[in-house]
């Protein structure tokens, strides 16, 4: 009797622990999956594969969401020339530039990132809060926003990885030349790495906009599993939309 009482306890013990082993593993499948699912949903209701995207004009008059895309260059011109003032606290990334829902959009997501070269696909949500970064890809309050355009500076912030889940965990193995893709509501914009660094956390410098420049920076914190002792960051440079392009690696 005592012989099975301790077979039992061990068979336990054995099964919590294979539970905890296990765990980190289908929890992070499981977030991956539902990012995946957002990206697919709002490549279904942009109607347009990323793949086959061909850069639109948006200006036109007769674009989807025309309020909103003029709001949103009005945001990121004023961001330019007031020389973003606002811009000293990492807590000031985290309240989201536009509600999309006043707009009439159905959910949160605003655009989906893609890396090729690491296997990337990221819904991209508005504002840097733990819920949006939990959940995908968060663009970082009070940089431009994801639209392009001269004197611009994006800035998507994304988890090295996030209970089990692998988000910007291989951003790093990103290298110059590697390609980069936004889809928004209106277009795709294509951009190349250009350069890479780290950084401290308060260094909010180092992310500033650039006069002349459109450029896409993705940080994530460095190194990995360090708690964010410091921020690695990806540059890239926009370019036009060309399928066939080979970017030069050197």
């Amino acid at each position: 009797m005592f012989r099975k009482v301790i077979f039992v306890l061990m068979m336990c013990v054995f099964q919590l622990g294979l539970c905890l082993l296990l765990f980190p593993v289908l929890n992070g499948f499981l977030l991956d999956r539902q990012a995946g699912q957002a990206a697919q949903s709002f490549l279904t209701q942009v109607d347009t594969p990323i793949e086959e995207t061909q850069s639109t004009d948006p200006t036109e008059e007769t674009i989807p969401y025309q309020q909103l895309w003029d709001e949103m260059c009005a945001y990121n011109e004023t961001l330019y020339a007031e020389k973003q003032v606002s811009f000293d606290s990492p807590d000031d990334y985290e309240q989201p530039s536009f509600n999309l829902l006043d707009y009439g959009l159905e959910d949160e997501v605003f655009a989906v990132l893609t890396a090729p070269k690491i296997n990337l696909e990221m819904p991209v949500y508005l504002g840097a809060t733990d819920t949006h970064l939990a959940h995908g890809a968060s663009h970082m309050s009070l940089t431009s926003l994801p639209i392009g355009g001269e004197n611009t500076n994006c800035v998507i912030a994304g988890h090295r990885g996030w209970n089990g889940a692998a988000h910007f965990r291989y951003v790093p193995d990103l290298t110059k030349g590697d390609i980069v893709t936004i889809r928004n509501l209106w277009e795709t914009l294509t951009y190349v790495v250009v350069e890479t660094k780290i950084i401290a956390p308060n260094d909010v410098d180092a992310i500033h906009i650039q006069e002349g420049r459109e450029l896409l920076t993705l940080l994530t914190c460095h190194p990995y599993a360090s708690g964010g002792r410091q921020r690695y960051l990806v540059i890239c440079e926009r370019i036009p939309y060309e399928p066939d392009t080979e970017i030069d690696h050197q």
